[in-house]
């Protein structure tokens, strides 16, 4: 859901094995987190426009690994490096592929 935050400024949380570990029945959700005052038709329609274009490029998208997380609430203190192909370089020093 980084993407739906780099495209559009729209936060999100995931609720699922990152929040809850791994024993989450399937379970993998995505909670937008989109303050209460700015409910109105025109920023929920920017928000599924959003949502939509980054869903059609779901496929060029790479993920994240978990660098660290503290067992409790790690959702909130996660670190997180991009994942990278084999043949490609890391987008940012410091950070190995492996």
């Amino acid at each position: 859901m980084n993407a739906v935050c780099l495209e559009g400024g729209i936060r999100s949380c995931e609720i699922g094995s990152l929040m809850f570990g791994p024993r989450t029945d399937g379970m993998e959700l995505v909670r937008l987190a989109i303050p209460r005052w700015v409910y109105t038709q025109s920023h929920l329609e920017y928000v599924a426009e959003i949502a939509t274009f980054v869903a059609a490029r779901a496929h060029g998208l790479r993920g994240y690994r978990i660098v660290s997380a503290p067992r409790v609430l790690r959702h909130f203190t996660a670190q997180f490096e991009p994942l990278v192909a084999r043949n490609e370089a890391p987008a940012f020093a410091g950070v190995s592929a492996g």
